[in-house]
């Protein structure tokens, strides 16, 4: 991921501040660009009303500061990021966005975030006023800013195991040509390699440790998640962030040790499955001679360990196994779309709650401005009530409500929700490794008996490989 871009906003060539803003707010909210306005948000206001809150707050500075608002000051910032095409969700791309608008302004400005998904790539821009929430100070836009908070950016992505570009060079071209012609080859993949080539040489886990020291990289075990860093890397990588095959407990599986974990629907303990290597598939990548036979010792163990849970679960033949797998799955997504379902309608009440408690706030004020005959010099004094006000009860008309709830029963609601979806929670995590591990149980168990994954619904060639799993 790069920061592509920190513009600062001028009061554009025959236009004036609110049509200004009105402009570019309204730019990076386009429903055609955000799915029809769902990745958009707000801190500090409302993503609606934001261009005249923004303005709102000019005014105030003004009346306040004897500098005053003028057409060459500037009026707000403009962010903006590209994600890697497949390696985001436009949700998770909204929130990345969202936290390096809050770190960066550190709370003191208010700004509207937004997703834009009309391109191969995810991006993500945000705008945010250049007054701060008081209405006192301006933003201070030091030398250098856009470089600080390409810096923040990349920060913020490597926290979330997102990748990003080592040394972003200025371009007039695409998106794509930031990378350049010649690309390093990335920390994660050097060190995903050395892994392969050192593991057959390993006993132990502590043996693998061992040999990461011995090649020169930093070792930091006394953590609950092991980092490793290469002498010139800036950052350690951890290894649970490498990807599947690669994180502790699959390590310790390939070498022997720690792959039994207690825990399970049965008594006692279980084994924990992991895919069999696709030997073909790595030879064709370059694997050597070594690395062939460990993946032939590895597959054994692993074909025996998924034996052994086929037994604990008490499954005995492949079409046993489709069922639970199938079974397991169904069970699984749809505790994942309740959860969903509950945090979806929480954060519509809390959006209730927050626009019943500004209507009632603001309903006097906007009686009195209707009773004057809606003055203007009245709607002067009073605008941030009244924009507010007209904001409610826009919400209340667009989810078609007609009479409002009491803040107690939305309460009442929200409360019971958060008990079933922390009972929902409780059993999360358990049925998520069983549908896991079923999966590859079930994958494994393809491979072993000959069956190819797109005829698995083929019932000629499922009876053709009813033998018991047991006599493989």
């Amino acid at each position: 991921m790069a920061t592509t871009g920190f513009l600062t906003i001028h009061v554009n060539k025959g236009k004036t501040i609110a049509q200004t803003l009105f402009d570019r707010t309204g730019y990076i909210k386009n429903e055609a660009k955000t799915e029809g306005g769902v990745l958009v948000a707000g801190y500090a206001c409302d993503p609606r009303t934001v261009d005249e809150e923004f303005l709102i707050s000019k005014r105030e500075y003004e009346r306040i500061s004897p500098r005053g608002e003028s057409k060459r000051n500037i009026l707000a910032y403009h962010a903006r990021q590209s994600f890697k095409p497949g390696e985001i969700t436009p949700q998770e791309a909204l929130d990345v966005g969202y936290e390096l608008a809050m770190r960066f302004t550190k709370g003191n400005h208010a700004f509207v975030v937004s997703v834009h998904t009309d391109k191969a790539h995810i991006h993500c821009h945000a705008v945010f006023n250049s007054t701060t929430l008081d209405c006192t100070r301006k933003f201070n836009n030091f030398w250098n800013s856009s470089y600080a908070l390409g810096r923040l950016s990349d920060l913020i992505c490597a926290e979330h195991g997102l990748s990003v570009i080592e040394n972003p060079k200025p371009s007039k071209g695409s998106y794509g040509s930031w990378l350049g012609d010649k690309k390093a080859t990335p920390h994660r993949k050097v060190l995903k390699g050395y892994i392969d080539e050192v593991l057959p040489q390993c006993a132990t886990f502590e043996d693998f440790l061992a040999k990461l020291a011995e090649a020169g990289f930093e070792v930091n075990a006394k953590r609950k998640h092991i980092s490793i860093k290469a002498p010139r890397w800036g950052k350690p990588a951890r290894i649970d962030s490498l990807g599947r095959g690669y994180t502790e407990a699959e390590i310790r599986a390939k070498l022997g040790n720690g792959n039994v974990i207690t825990g399970g629907s049965g008594s006692g303990t279980r084994i924990r499955v992991s895919l069999l290597v696709d030997i073909q598939e790595k030879i064709r990548e370059g694997k050597g001679a070594g690395y062939t036979q460990w993946a032939k010792i590895f597959n054994l163990k692993e074909a025996a360990k998924t034996l052994i849970f086929l037994k604990e679960n008490g499954i005995d033949s492949y079409d046993d196994l489709v069922k639970k797998s199938s079974s397991a799955s169904g069970d699984f997504s749809a505790l994942t779309k309740r959860i969903k379902e509950i945090e979806g309608r929480q954060k519509k009440i809390s959006e209730l709650q927050k626009q019943i408690g500004t209507y009632g706030k603001t309903k006097d004020i906007y009686a009195k401005y209707k009773a004057s005959g809606w003055d203007r010099g009245f709607y002067d004094i009073h605008a941030a009530d009244i924009i507010l006000h007209r904001a409610a009860k826009k919400h209340f008309n667009e989810i078609g409500m007609k009479k409002l709830p009491s803040i107690n029963q939305l309460r009442q609601e929200y409360a019971t929700l958060s008990s079933e979806r922390k009972t929902l929670y409780s059993g999360y995590h358990k049925n998520k490794d069983l549908s896991r591990e079923l999966a590859t149980a079930r994958a494994n168990a393809e491979r072993i008996l000959g069956i190819e994954p797109d005829a698995q619904n083929n019932d000629a060639s499922r009876t053709s490989n009813r033998h018991d799993l047991y006599e493989i």
